[in-house]
């Protein structure tokens, strides 16, 4: 047989769907609204084979989060970053909607700007200043690790001398 270089060449593991995710799309993802500027993740479903940008998807690995930067009834344009020799290239790819889906990347953030907002209020009503920066984990303390009777003293260890049985 020829060898074939299509855009879904190799791609057999890639694009199958997960156990038991089998099946049509879900009504379920046609209702979901998208707006110029979320983030969204681009993974392309299975089961439909339409509108799911076969030049970017199979050689860049299956999973992109981009911006969205245009909405059409069935579809969302989205801006998506390719690397391409030393630098990146803007990619402008229009994608139907089932291989496109919310990001959580900004997830973790949102929730530390309002535990930090709430967290400067309290401090605020208090008078005193609060830090609101990440620190990064540091070494524990040293301690000295004790059994309850105190029998567990420090014991040096020493090699046994050699000696022959001749």
């Amino acid at each position: 047989m020829p060898h074939s270089f299509g855009y879904r060449a190799r791609t057999r593991h890639m694009f199958k769907r997960g156990f038991k995710e089998h099946g049509p799309v879900k009504l379920s993802t046609f209702l979901i609204n998208y707006h110029v500027g979320d983030i969204v993740d681009i993974k392309a479903n299975a089961a439909q084979q339409k509108g799911y940008a076969p030049q970017i998807l199979p050689r860049v690995r299956a999973l992109r989060t981009g911006i969205v930067y245009n909405v059409t009834p069935s579809a969302v344009g989205v801006i998506v970053y390719k690397v391409v020799g030393n630098r990146y290239i803007e990619k402008r790819v229009n994608l139907r909607v089932e291989h496109v889906r919310h990001s959580k990347c900004r997830q973790e953030f949102l929730d530390r700007v309002k535990r930090n907002h709430e967290a400067h209020v309290e401090a605020k009503e208090k008078g005193e200043r609060v830090n609101l920066k990440r620190i990064p984990v540091q070494p524990r303390e040293a301690r000295t690790v004790a059994s309850a009777t105190g029998d567990n003293i420090p014991q040096t260890m020493v090699p046994v001398p050699y000696e022959t049985t001749i």
